[in-house]
């Protein structure tokens, strides 16, 4: 088996391709496990699709299933393409839909600026209130708490765990910086901070654009430091940013 590590902003994956879909969870905690495993937030399996140029499977690192992972929608498509699985412009099916991708700029085989449409977001509840605080719960293809704090530096960890488990959602602190946002996000299935999510980014871009504290494209600061692209379009919104291919390995 060929495996490939990649890392979308930090938040990073193991992909790989195969012909039938099976239960992978105890692979996923073998090869995303940091010390005894290749290390990674998730695991990716690429399937053939008969209508869709692919189908995934997603693995979170404790052998979770999730929906849709925004970051790992832009890795998997840039795998795509260089193993000629799928054209530039592609759509695949995820548990959450089908999302369309692009790569917008190859860098030869290793890296790429990469584009995809995420699920149509829905606001779930906009009235949580929680040790004093306003939370949003959003679905942008996996559900996401959101809220905004005045120092993006302090992120009470105990709390995002609670909250991760009342709610069965992932959690996030955003930070509006000048006209863009600064993001940190709680992650079920890592149950940690993780450095990037990019639905998680989306969620907190589609609140503050919704109360009408940012434009309808802008730029997203997440944990790693990297800089992403948001904005909306007449159906969804759109993440785009660069993703790279860290190594090859084979098991």
């Amino acid at each position: 088996m060929t495996l490939y590590k990649y890392s979308a902003n930090g938040n990073d994956f193991v992909i790989f391709h195969a012909l039938e879909k099976k239960n992978r969870s105890e692979l996923a905690k073998e090869l995303c496990h940091r010390q005894d495993g290749v290390g990674a937030d998730g695991l990716i399996v690429i399937i053939p699709h008969t209508k869709y140029d692919f189908e995934w499977e997603f693995y979170n690192s404790d052998g979770s299933h999730a929906d849709m992972c925004g970051n790992g929608s832009r890795a998997a498509a840039h795998y795509a393409y260089v193993n000629d699985i799928a054209p530039k412009e592609m759509a695949f099916l995820t548990g959450a839909g089908v999302i369309n991708a692009k790569i917008v700029k190859a860098h030869g085989k290793k890296n790429a600026m990469v584009e995809s449409e995420l699920t149509p977001p829905e606001v779930l509840d906009d009235n949580i209130e929680f040790n004093g605080s306003l939370w949003w719960k959003i679905d942008t293809g996996v559900p996401h708490l959101v809220k905004f704090v005045d120092d993006i530096s302090v992120f009470d960890i105990k709390e995002a765990n609670e909250l991760r488990y009342k709610y069965d959602a992932n959690v996030n602190i955003a930070f509006v910086d000048e006209g863009n946002l600064r993001v940190r996000t709680y992650e079920r299935g890592v149950e940690d901070e993780t450095l990037a999510c990019g639905t998680g980014m989306a969620a907190c871009f589609y609140r503050a654009y919704k109360e009408n504290k940012v434009k309808n494209n802008i730029e997203v600061y997440p944990t790693s430091g990297d800089t992403l692209y948001l904005g909306v379009n007449e159906k969804t919104i759109t993440f785009r940013g660069e993703v790279k291919r860290t190594f090859i390995a084979q098991l």
